[in-house]
Parts: C-alpha cells; sequence; structure tokens
C-alpha cells in the first residue's frame, strides 16, 4: 500500500512540474511578445546614428520578419505649389445607371436573368431633382423607353463630360504645369485641361473643349464645346449643344477628390444643376489602366442592317 502511494505522490508532483514549466514557458513567450523592442544603441562618435525602421506606405503590407523594408516611391503632395491630382482614378457610384435615387428594375433579356439588371442607387444630383424644360422632359421619357438601344454607351460612343467621369472603369490624370490631360479606360476617351492660352471650342465635340483655373487649391475645369449626342446616364437624362459644364476638383486627402460639376443648358433646363461624388485613388498592387476598345463589339449593332441578304 504504502508503495502505491509513492507512485501516486511521484505522478503528481511530474504532472506539477510540467504544468509549472508550461506555464513558465507561456509567460515568457508572452513577455517577449508585449515586450517593446529594444532601442538602437547610441552611435558613438564619429558614426552615423541608425536609420529609423520604415513604415510601410499606405495601401502596402507590412515586411515580413526578417525581411529588410521596401522603399515606396515618394509621391510629392504639390506640383509648382498645387494639390497633385496624379492618379489612376476612379468613382464608386451607381450613376452611371441613373444620376438619379433610383430602384432596382429587371434588364432587357429576361433570358440573362440578373446579369444587366438595374441596381438600386443613390443619385449624385444634389437635391435629386433635374429641371428639364417641359418638351425636354418629354424627350427625356423617350429616350428612357428607347434606352437599351439608343443610349450612345451602348455604341460605344465617347461619352463626354461629366459622365465619363463616373463610368465603371478607372481614368488617369496626368498634370503638368500648363496643360492637365485626363485618359479615360472607356472608349479611349481622352481631353487635355488648357490651364492657359484658354481658347473657344473650334468647333463641338464628344467630349467638349476644356479650360481651366486654379481657385486656391481647387481645380476648376469649364467644358463647352459638347455635342448633342452624349447622354448623362443609361436612364436617358441628356443635354443639348447648348451644354457647359464647370467642374471642381478638391483634394480631401491624398486618395480621395471631392468632384463636383455645374450644369448649364438653357436649351435643356430651367436653371442650372449640380451634382458631386468623390473620386477614389486605385491603391491595389501594381494598378495600372487597361483598354476598353468597344467599337469591334458594336459593329453588328450599328450596322448589322446594311449587310447585303443572301439566298
Amino acid at each position: 500500500m504504502r508503495h502505491r502511494y509513492l507512485i501516486l505522490a511521484a505522478t503528481v508532483s511530474a504532472i506539477v512540474l510540467t504544468f509549472s514549466v508550461s506555464m513558465i514557458l507561456l509567460a515568457a513567450q508572452g513577455a517577449q511578445t508585449k515586450a517593446p523592442a529594444p532601442a538602437a544603441p547610441a552611435a558613438g562618435r564619429g558614426q552615423a546614428a541608425p536609420a529609423p525602421a520604415a513604415t510601410p506606405a499606405r495601401g502596402q503590407a507590412a515586411p515580413a520578419r526578417g525581411q529588410a523594408a521596401a522603399a515606396a516611391p515618394a509621391r510629392p503632395a504639390r506640383i509648382a505649389g498645387k494639390p497633385n491630382f496624379n492618379g489612376l482614378w476612379q468613382a464608386l457610384t451607381g450613376a452611371n445607371w441613373d444620376i438619379q435615387d433610383h430602384s432596382s428594375e429587371p434588364g432587357p433579356f429576361y433570358q440573362l436573368g440578373a446579369i444587366l439588371a438595374v441596381p438600386a442607387g443613390q443619385g449624385i444630383v444634389e437635391g435629386n431633382e433635374i429641371p428639364y424644360r417641359p418638351e425636354a422632359l418629354e424627350q427625356r421619357k423617350k429616350n428612357r423607353l428607347n434606352r437599351w438601344t439608343a443610349d450612345p454607351e451602348i455604341k460605344c460612343y465617347m461619352p463626354g463630360i461629366p459622365r465619363a467621369n463616373y463610368m465603371p472603369f478607372p481614368f488617369t490624370i496626368v498634370q503638368g504645369t500648363t496643360t492637365i490631360a485626363f485618359a479615360y479606360e472607356f472608349a479611349t476617351a481622352n481631353r487635355v485641361v488648357r490651364m492657359t492660352n484658354h481658347q473657344k471650342a473650334p468647333v463641338p465635340s464628344w467630349m467638349g473643349w476644356s479650360n481651366g483655373r486654379w481657385e486656391g487649391d481647387t481645380l476648376v475645369v469649364e467644358v463647352t464645346g459638347n455635342n448633342e449626342q452624349t447622354w448623362f446616364d443609361r436612364s436617358g437624362n441628356f443635354h443639348s449643344d447648348a451644354l457647359k459644364v464647370t467642374e471642381r476638383f478638391t483634394l480631401r486627402n491624398p486618395d480621395v477628390i471631392d468632384y463636383e460639376a455645374t450644369i448649364e443648358d438653357p436649351k435643356t433646363f430651367t436653371k442650372a444643376w449640380k451634382i458631386s461624388f468623390p473620386l477614389y485613388r486605385r491603391l491595389e498592387r501594381n494598378a495600372s489602366q487597361l483598354e476598353f476598345k468597344c467599337v469591334e463589339y458594336t459593329e453588328e449593332l450599328i450596322y448589322g442592317h446594311l449587310r447585303k441578304p443572301t439566298n
């Protein structure tokens, strides 16, 4: 019996010892994790001070343990004293479907199910009202009825301003001191904003004629010379050749632009009205603008009726 007690006591002692060692190891590991990194030794006389640890740039992952932090390319905050708008930008709105508040709707073909169905969305029109003239409102209703064939986007026409800025495609801004270029992914549309040597539009065009100026840190662009063939959205909102768009680009922070546009068109609207929404910098790794040359996808739609019938 005494022998059994000795064996039991030895077993319990071993369990207690094992548990104590485990707790000590866990405590040591926790202390190592929570303890601050040791301060770098002070530089000796004649030696350079050690460089501080690099902080990962916004949108970049921290370097793995044991790896040196890669130096992120610096993005200058200003260019010639003005805010830096260089980069790849994109809107995250449903405005290309309808610039006003709208509910979800089925698409043009029931066979496609949810594909091409219209998602519900919040508008970008301030006050959610577009002040159409009575006759223009009737035309807008006709446009909506025929939107699945009449929308210029379906035919791969250049989208015009301001629509190019809120289509579901990114666009690039390249900023200089006398000109600022906008390159859009959809249909390879583009425009140049002339910051000096302002001129009137020589002829109406799809993307209009852009003259720019600075008001403090806000980039203001006046777009005139717009032809009447572009729409504001897929819902049929439209304008005439008297359209004038005054855009305002203001950096909220290095990665967000607050965009506003005032719409004036006395042939179509009873007064000026405004849209506004944010533009976001694309921050994913290797973000770049690709091409969406859609003309070849529309040839049958536009020219199919001209095909000579065959027997």
